[in-house]
């Protein structure tokens, strides 16, 4: 039984390799140490063991620095997601109040005056800005029904969507209007000046 033993420990003994840090059976470690130190080298970037012939084309799939698409900056392939998702100015961003999406570069000055918009607040009968909204809803509910009519209105709020951002379209209008009385006050006009015309005539 102990010369089994011996055998077994013997058949899995391992080796570290100096070059690629690798653990190897001990009964090949000199021909993969001198197989090893002359085919492979060891990645700067990454520590992988490549092949000596492809270690150009390695550095060119993983570690070459690469372009955003949105905003054309150089960075590092690995943290090219993270850029993109949290960090790039060109990145498409939602309104907090409005949900429209524009670049993160000009998110911050639309919701300076996004936010200051208004809407009707049914129980006090005033009008509130939005940036204000959700802290007045929780005072204002409160204050007037209890803790449960706030708990139960400010999802509501929040479910619900924004008057839109551009709400003064009653323009178009007025000057549909101006226009219209424009051409009504010179219809008359041209009618009595015809008709003084004619009269003038018949002298």
């Amino acid at each position: 039984m102990a010369d089994a033993g011996s055998h077994i420990a013997a058949v899995v003994a391992t080796s570290i390799c100096a070059h690629c840090q690798r653990e190897i059976p001990s009964s090949n470690i000199d021909l993969h140490s001198v197989h090893c130190a002359r085919n492979l080298q060891k990645c700067e970037h990454c520590g992988e063991m490549v092949p000596r012939k492809l270690m150009e084309e390695h550095y060119n799939e993983n570690h070459a620095p690469v372009n955003c698409s949105l905003c054309k900056e150089t960075l590092r392939p690995e943290i090219l997601d993270l850029h993109k998702s949290e960090q790039c100015t060109q990145r498409m961003v939602a309104c907090a109040y409005c949900e429209y999406e524009l670049p993160a570069i000009d998110i911050h000055e639309h919701q300076d005056v996004c936010g200051n918009r208004t809407e009707f607040c049914q129980t006090c009968k005033k009008y509130i800005r939005l940036r204000e909204w959700i802290g007045h809803e929780m005072q204002c509910h409160v204050s007037s029904n209890g803790s449960e009519e706030s708990s139960r209105t400010i999802p509501e709020r929040e479910v619900r969507p924004p008057p839109p951002v551009r709400p003064a379209r009653a323009v178009p209008a007025a000057q549909h209007r101006r226009l219209l009385f424009t051409i009504a006050v010179t219809g008359i006009a041209v009618m009595v000046g015809s008709i003084l015309f004619q009269k003038e005539e018949s002298f």
